[in-house]
């Protein structure tokens, strides 16, 4: 099936961006690029700035509902957090060269769009927070490590993993999602599962 109009517009944005950066990349070039007319493309987006956003705040969008979901279940906090870091690890390695183009650029973005980028990220931390808090409270997570402290350690890794995931590598994002969700969990205490991690080879 064909990719519709939107995805065509954002796919051909995102190879511009890449390739010569936003300032440099004009409404033309990416209409032109994605093969569709200028009112195609402004019956999506309002303008440049829009397509910016939204480059990468599908994402963000998409991230905020699957953690407030998963937050809603109130299923035991290791639970809820290993299926939120999985969830963010595989979510955001397949849209990793969106991400990767959206936050070398995002400085581009105008105040109101900023802010708005801003609190969707503030939601994706206060509801991993709140599971990493209610579990220390519980006693079911060690309280060695402030929850702020974990939660920035979370996103720290998710953000920096458009820059080294490559999708043609040995691991796949669910696994890459569990390794690093049980790295997390074990340093609050919680005992490994042992199905979870691959072992690697001595060679």
């Amino acid at each position: 099936m064909e990719p519709d109009l939107r995805t065509r517009v954002l796919t051909a944005a995102v190879d511009l961006f890449a390739q010569q950066g936003y300032e440099r990349t004009s409404v033309s070039q990416v209409v032109t690029a994605a093969g569709v007319a200028k009112g195609g493309f402004y019956h999506h987006f309002a303008s440049k700035e829009d397509l910016l956003y939204e480059v990468y705040g599908d994402l963000i969008d998409r991230q905020v509902a699957a953690m407030d979901e998963l937050a809603a279940r109130g299923g035991p906090p290791a639970t809820t957090l290993r299926a939120m870091i999985v969830e963010l690890v595989v979510s955001t390695a397949g849209s990793a060269q969106q991400a990767k183009v959206f936050w070398r650029e995002m400085h581009s973005l105008g105040d109101e769009r900023a802010e708005q980028y801003r609190r969707q990220r503030r939601r994706c931390h206060d509801a991993v927070r709140g599971v990493v808090r209610a579990g220390q409270t519980d006693g079911s997570f060690a309280t060695a490590v402030a929850a702020d402290t974990v939660t920035f350690t979370i996103f720290g890794v998710v953000n920096e993993l458009p820059v080294w995931y490559r999708p043609t590598g040995r691991k796949r994002p669910q696994q890459l999602g569990a390794e690093i969700a049980e790295f997390v969990l074990t340093g609050l205490g919680v005992a490994p599962r042992a199905d979870t991690v691959e072992r690697e080879s001595d060679d």
